[in-house]
This record gives C-alpha cells, structure tokens and sequence, in this order.
C-alpha cells in the first residue's frame, strides 16, 4: 500500500524548527514541505517583494527554504502536488483555499498579539484576518484540530471563537523543556537579558529609545545584554543601544535565546514568547502582559513530548483512530481577562 502524503506548511523559524520535530514520530507517512503561501490577492503582492517583512517573503522565507534544504527536507511550494491526505500548519491568518476541504493540524506557534483595534474589526466586519496579528490567530476554524500549549491557551482561544471541540491540550514543541537550556555554553551569567522585537520591521509602532530607557532602569544596575529579534534591522537596532544603554552592554544578533535566558537573572521584552522561558526557569521578568496571566498560559512542560503528542494527533487523524484525539480533549473551562504591562 502506497504511504499517505504530508504537508508541513512553514513560516517563522520557530513554526519550520516546530513541524520538523512533529515530522520525526511520523515515519510511516510521506513528508513535504512549503513555506508559508497565499494563493489570494496577497501572492501577487508578494511576488512584488511588497510583504518581504511578512513570513510571505523576505528573510523569513529564505531562512525557511534554507532550513528545508540544510535538513534534506522535500520541498512542494505551494503545495502543488495537490495529493495531501493531511495538512500541518502553524497560522491559520491565511488558509489557502484548496486546502480548506483536507484534513488539517494547527499547532500554536507561539504568544499571541494584544487584542488591539484591528483585531476587533476582524471579528466585528471579518476582514482579512492577518490585519489583527496573531491575536486573530485559530479564528478560522478551518483546521480539524488545533493542538494548543496548555489549558490556560484552550480558555483563551474558546474566549475569541474557536469551537472547543476542536481544541485539544498537547503542548507545542521548542517551550515543552526549558530546563534543557541551563546546561549551555554560553559564557555570560547574572546579567539583564533585554530581548528586542520587530514590531518596526513588520510595520507596528515600537518607541525603542523609551523600551531602552526603561530596560536600564529595570536591569538593577548589572551587566546589560542586548539579544536582538531575528528580522531586525541589525545596525539600526546596535546605534540606538550604543546610544541609549550603559557603555559596555553587549548585543547579540544571532546565538541560542533560550540558553541566554537560562543563564540572566532578569529577563525584560514585551511582547515575545521567549517571555515564558523565564517563567519556566524562575526568572525575574518584566513583560508588556500582565505575568499573572501569563503563568497561566504558560505551556505545559511535558519533559519535550508535545512533538510526539501532536505526531500522534496527525497519525489519529489520518488512520481514524480517535484514541489520541480524545486523550487530548479535556472539559470547556472559563474566559480570561485583558492584559496590561506587569512585573514578576
């Protein structure tokens, strides 16, 4: 009997590093994979390089095809072999639509985004989703399944709209096991960690000299190390750390986060899940969210077993076997509250 195809839609490198990892418990099944697509109006923007800060194009979607061809993973851009009997995802801020009919996973990347404006006119007047962020994230209800990273999450998605029934508790890879980050090799200990974001490069407003200023008061006066986001625009982001931060603060634009986190005392960001890496580990942190909230969200450290939980769902799925599907279920719970600017 022929095996049954995959398709592993990927985006960020924490959503391509994600389905990988899902992909090693499925061996007995064909796997391919994309990076993240449209096949609506926002392809042709696309392919103008207009959405180069978005997973669309740019960096975000070399690094991608950069990881694909470094793992010897098999690529079908766009899913054009069009023969999936399962596809994987981790945003549903744009579902192509062929792919609306197939069997499909979510799994939760990450935080979500505030609930600001926009995503308040994305369920009020449903325009396109990506227009609220993340926030809007699991609001298509176009997956089968979406695997969240623990109960607090399952209460905040039923909050925005997605059906219970289709939610289900398995936590999600690469924030499963953060005590594996203490044993590293990275040679700096007890300082300030200010992990920064792309808010400007993917169009938000982000007043970085304030964030600066108010990271050097946080920091209590111990070495300050800068770890920049990825899709940052490195030499803007170095001149204004040189400027507003204490002489001798470090920055860092690549190198393992999680290990940084593992080895600071303080850990300050605003909006970025590294956030619950220094909660796992017991860290002071400093966050745009309310903490509080956030230890509820934290995702279940499950010892790094939420890639083979989720493997399980897709190997559920695919055969019929609901057995793993409905380990994972678990009872409709209570809403959360909005979130502010706290400290813990």
């Amino acid at each position: 009997m022929a095996k049954k195809n995959i398709l592993f839609i990927c985006g960020s490198k924490n959503q391509t590093t994600m389905l990988h990892q899902i992909s090693k418990y499925l061996d007995d099944y064909n796997h391919f994979y994309s990076a993240f697509y449209s096949d609506g109006i926002e392809r042709f923007f696309a392919r103008l390089g207009l959405l180069d800060f978005s997973v669309l194009g740019g960096n975000f979607k070399k690094q991608t095809e950069t990881y694909f061809r470094q793992h010897d993973l098999k690529i079908d851009y766009e899913g054009r072999n069009d023969n999936y009997d399962l596809i994987v995802i981790c945003s549903d801020l744009i579902v192509p639509k062929k792919l609306l009919n197939k069997k499909m996973v979510m799994v939760q990347e990450g935080m979500t985004d505030p609930e600001i404006f926009f995503y308040h006119l994305v369920k009020k007047l449903k325009i396109p989703r990506y227009f609220g962020g993340t926030a809007a994230t699991g609001l298509s209800n176009a997956f089968t399944y979406f695997c969240v990273a623990s109960e607090g999450y399952r209460d905040l998605f039923i909050r925005k709209g997605v059906k219970p029934e289709k939610l289900l508790v398995t936590g999600i890879p690469n924030f499963d096991n953060c005590i594996q980050y203490v044993n590293n090799d990275f040679p700096y200990k007890n300082y300030a960690l200010v992990c920064s974001s792309d808010s400007r490069e993917t169009f938000k407003f982000e007043n970085r000299k304030k964030f600066i200023h108010d990271a050097v008061k946080l920091s209590e006066g111990k070495q300050m190390i800068f770890k920049l986001h990825p899709n940052e625009n490195v030499p803007r982001a170095e001149r204004e750390i040189r400027k507003y931060a204490p002489e001798g603060s470090l920055v860092f634009s690549y190198g393992n986060t999680n290990e940084m986190i593992a080895n600071c005392d303080i850990l300050i960001t605003m909006y970025s899940t590294v956030v619950y890496v220094g909660l796992a580990l017991g860290k002071k942190v400093y966050s745009a969210f309310d903490l509080e909230e956030l230890k509820r969200l934290l995702p279940d450290q499950n010892g790094g077993e939420s890639a083979r939980n989720i493997a399980r769902v897709c190997q559920s799925l695919m055969e019929n076997e609901p057995s793993a599907v409905n380990e994972f279920q678990t009872e409709e719970s209570g809403s959360n509250e909005g979130l502010r600017y706290r400290t813990a």
